[in-house]
């Protein structure tokens, strides 16, 4: 009951974008929707994916193992507690005998991809082994209103260590040994840590480069008496801000493993330790290894400034707001290019008028940073004076975000470059 509260507490604190109604394609297990199974829908995709499409998941128990080779990808399900993706896999046993799929319920080899309003479990019944629920080689994964489980390690795993980035919030975690261990970049806020076992909950490795970083921001820790807080066994670097321990957490800082059997497996270690608190606290006894030392870092890290887009050292913004902009376009007779300041994704449907009264639909250009619009009409730069107005469709941002980017209603072209044939 006492798991129960907290995470009761979690999911009312957290104001994370609303999940839509409806997606692209829709997948129940009663037979109402294009698909009964996620794999179904995601191999009935395209071979490549342009631009952002929606799985939208309705509730149900889907005993399935997932692979996800498509780019710009949301699985969103009706209901965090009752739409359900488990499957049985302990690690060693996939190695024994590999299949395609992978080894996790779910693994993902692509790119900007959200899981959104799930639980996903791996339902073997060993306390320890490596068994993983989520693992993945992309980068920009972002993980949200989730309830991700393991009894075994490696609960959640994304190890693209060259330039991985991985966001999550309001999530629960639960697993063994370091069941949250990712390589690379990774910032998770407001989302809670249950340790199975007398083992370490934290994992990272950021061995490609220096800047590297393993950021939460209040996040809660519990388990069973004695569990540790977290280790690496390779270059690393962990930032705590505003997080709470339970009373059963261990006196044991974050700590460097060696191998001292396998001497082989063990990495340089130049950068040493670098471990950082602000504002962490304890239930009952307090423990001096996590007190205030932001100003150790080099340079010095200010909490107010720790936010996703610092932790990702302005690679990627997961909590952006702004709209996508043009920042030039250019007209050749009854043809119109806007180019934009990143990657749009677009409604084939989309038609656009002029402040003259000329139509615009559009031509090509998902997925990319400029689209092609063509008119019935010679276009002149008299009718891009003012605002070009959506009659139908949207332009919006496909690199994974929390938020919908949508520009649905007008275009504002006053000041921009053009260019004119």
């Amino acid at each position: 009951m006492k798991k129960l509260i907290v995470l009761f507490f979690i999911f009312l604190s957290i104001p994370l974008l609303k999940a839509t109604e409806k997606g692209d394609i829709v997948v129940a297990t009663d037979g109402t929707g294009d698909f009964k199974t996620i794999t179904e829908a995601i191999g009935n995709l395209s071979m490549y994916n342009y631009q952002r499409l929606v799985i939208y998941v309705k509730n149900g128990v889907y005993n399935e193992k997932i692979r996800i080779e498509k780019d710009y990808l949301t699985i969103r399900g009706e209901s965090r507690e009752n739409t359900i993706i488990e499957y049985s896999q302990l690690r060693s046993d996939w190695k024994e005998k590999p299949d395609f799929t992978g080894p996790a319920v779910i693994n993902i080899h692509a790119d900007d991809v959200v899981l959104d309003q799930l639980t996903i479990r791996n339902t073997q019944p060993q306390l320890g082994p490596h068994a993983f629920t989520i693992y993945g080689t992309g980068t920009r994964t972002i993980i949200t209103n989730c309830t991700v489980t393991s009894k075994g390690g490696d609960t959640v795993s994304l190890w693209n260590y060259k330039n991985g980035m991985y966001y999550h919030a309001n999530c629960y975690f639960e697993g063994c040994v370091d069941f949250v261990c990712p390589r690379g970049w990774c910032f998770i806020r407001d989302s809670q840590f249950n340790q199975l076992k007398k083992t370490a909950t934290l994992w990272h490795a950021a061995v490609a480069n220096k800047d590297q970083k393993f950021v939460l921001r209040n996040c809660k820790f519990t388990g069973v008496e004695g569990y540790s807080l977290g280790r690496h066994h390779y270059e690393a670097q962990f930032v705590l801000i505003d997080c709470q321990f339970s009373k059963e957490m261990a006196d044991k800082p974050i700590y460097y493993h060696q191998y001292k059997d396998h001497p082989e497996k063990n990495r340089p270690y130049f950068w040493r330790d670098r471990y950082y608190f602000y504002n962490c606290t304890k239930e009952e006894q307090a423990y001096s290894w996590y007190a205030n030392n932001l100003r150790n870092a080099e340079p010095p890290i200010h909490q107010q400034s720790v936010s996703a887009s610092w932790a990702f050292d302005g690679l990627w913004n997961p909590e952006e707001k702004s709209l996508p902009y043009i920042i030039k376009y250019e007209i050749n007779k009854n043809q119109l290019t806007l180019q934009f300041n990143e990657l749009v994704g677009v409604d084939p449907s989309l038609l656009l008028e002029t402040s003259t009264g000329k139509k615009i639909s559009f031509v090509t250009g998902q997925g990319r940073n400029k689209i092609l619009l063509k008119s019935n009409q010679i276009l002149t730069p008299a009718d891009f004076e003012k605002s070009l107005d959506i009659r139908s469709g949207r332009i919006f941002g496909i690199r994974a975000n929390i938020y919908e980017r949508v520009i649905s209603d007008s275009i504002n072209l006053r000041g921009l470059i053009t260019d004119v044939e």
